[in-house]
């Protein structure tokens, strides 16, 4: 017979906060079911604010592309607002200045430019020059209505077409811009005249009128 050791009898091993492994265990995995839910909640959360700010990103760079468009046109706005009242105050300096370059031009026909007057006046045409202002206007060219304005007519019998024969006042441009048209004289060909190419050959006798013999 074994012997027993009074009051001590084997218990089953507990844990020290006294509760069972088993249902512990259960917890833990509930937990670890429950972790992932959270996690994706967290990422759509985290999809959603990035794509709101994308598209804040992208309305931002519309309005910032659209803004430097603006900004754009309103320099060239400004840059030809600038270069038209520059081109309309020159012009408005040099029509006044028109009719002392007529005089120049008039005392030089008649020899008289001569001393310092002679150089006042070179100076005075430079300066105009400089400016961009261009004189036309010549003897012999063909009558053209937007840059001629023609003072007298006659008809001539050389010309063949309507042709300015005298530059009664020099015209006057800036760039392409005319400020003041020629005054010309201007000659029509004579009205039922045949032009030169038909009355030379009229005058020239044909073969056939050579060869024929002499009647009688």
């Amino acid at each position: 017979m074994s012997e027993e050791t009074p009051g001590f009898e084997e218990k089953p091993d507990v844990p020290v906060d006294g509760t069972p492994d088993e249902p512990k265990a259960a917890d833990s995995a509930k937990e670890e079911a429950a972790a992932p839910a959270g996690d994706s909640g967290a990422d759509v959360a985290l999809l959603a604010q990035l794509d709101q700010a994308r598209t804040a990103l992208g309305e931002r760079t519309t309005d910032l592309q659209r803004l430097q468009a603006e900004y754009q046109n309103y320099r060239r706005r400004v840059e030809r607002d600038r270069i038209t009242v520059k081109e309309i105050a020159v012009a408005s300096l040099l029509t006044e200045l028109l009719p002392t370059l007529d005089d120049i031009g008039r005392a030089r026909e008649h020899g008289e430019l001569v001393g310092g007057f002679k150089s006042v006046a070179e100076s005075l045409e430079t300066v105009a020059a400089k400016m961009g202002l261009q004189q036309f206007g010549k003897e012999g060219e063909p009558f053209d209505p937007t840059i001629h304005e023609a003072l007298m007519h006659s008809y001539a019998p050389d010309v063949t077409e309507t042709t300015c024969v005298a530059i009664l006042q020099p015209g006057y441009r800036i760039g392409e811009r005319t400020i003041r048209p020629a005054r010309v004289a201007v000659a029509e060909p004579q009205p039922g005249a045949a032009p030169k190419s038909e009355s030379a050959e009229a005058d020239t006798p044909s073969d056939k009128d050579t060869d024929a013999p002499d009647k009688g």
